[in-house]
């Protein structure tokens, strides 16, 4: 996606936010979407389907493990037989290729609601909110703690690149992106396992899970290894007065990030949530056009 989608996406948001108690603009009428998840959800799900619904369309929420994908069918002839059937797909599954293939192979606009590899409905989503309280991201410093190669970081990663902010990743070496990652994306983005230095007059202090969906074999490790980058009111003490504290959820307390401070940044944590719909939405509509 260029820069130049990706700042319409965050404008027509916004509108779309505005708006939405009383928006007449329904360009998904007549439409049937489909939410193919491989994994489960609680934001992105509800988000989806109520997006559709208020743009006009109808969604079908079908798991994997309920069609003929959980049984081994391939991924392209699933996707030939739905896009026959349907006018688009958002997919949440392990691997990206998946997507790929489903979007070659159905020939209807897909999107991709997450993978291992990465997560830019959620990304687009937090560069909003904070556009929405701070203004413009471009020349900013977003610092990412805990797992630095997880999907999330990947898609801040990119992110950077095209719209011109500083992204510092604080993470374990054995946790920090892989090189062809940053080589690929471009951008100023700094590797370094040293916590306080990263957040030292950042603009946003961001954080996930320690241990995501399919990860879960490595829990005992992962907690062991990433102990030392949590977010508390330490952390946030150094950077930039008025830093937001954000967290995509599900939140582990006492894990990425503690009790107190999560409270105390509920607002916008939750105001992410919120932005996942409008964001959507938006998505949604600019895929179609």
């Amino acid at each position: 996606m260029s820069a130049v989608d990706m700042k319409h996406i965050l404008e027509n948001a916004a509108v779309l936010k505005r708006e939405r108690s009383d928006s007449q603009h329904q360009p998904l009428v007549g439409q049937s979407w489909a939410l193919i998840f491989s994994k489960s959800s609680t934001r992105t799900r509800v988000s989806f389907e109520v997006g559709i619904r208020e743009l006009g369309g109808q969604s079908l929420f079908l798991s994997a493990n309920d069609i003929q994908l959980g049984r081994g069918e391939p991924i392209k002839d699933t996707a030939r037989v739905l896009g026959r059937m349907i006018h688009g797909a958002i997919i949440r599954t392990f691997a990206q290729s998946d997507v790929e293939e489903f979007a070659q192979f159905s020939g209807i606009p897909t999107i991709n609601a997450l993978t291992d590899e990465e997560h830019p409905c959620q990304i687009l989503t937090d560069i909003f909110t904070f556009e929405e309280k701070r203004g413009p991201i471009k020349g900013k410093t977003v610092t990412f703690i805990g797992d630095g190669a997880c999907n999330v970081t990947v898609s801040w990663i990119f992110a950077a690149a095209k719209l011109d902010f500083e992204l510092r990743i604080a993470a374990p070496k054995a946790y920090q992106p892989p090189a062809s990652i940053l080589a690929r994306a471009g951008g100023k983005v700094f590797c370094t396992d040293d916590i306080k230095g990263a957040a030292k007059g950042a603009d946003v202090l961001y954080t996930d899970v320690w241990v995501s969906m399919g990860k879960e074999s490595e829990s005992a490790q992962r907690l062991r290894d990433l102990a030392g980058y949590q977010i508390n009111k330490h952390i946030v003490a150094l950077g930039k007065p008025g830093a937001l504290v954000m967290h995509c959820l599900p939140a582990y307390r006492g894990k990425e990030i503690d009790e107190e401070t999560f409270e105390a940044n509920a607002e916008t944590i939750f105001d992410q949530a919120e932005n996942r719909l409008h964001v959507q939405k938006s998505i949604l509509n600019w895929i179609i056009s």
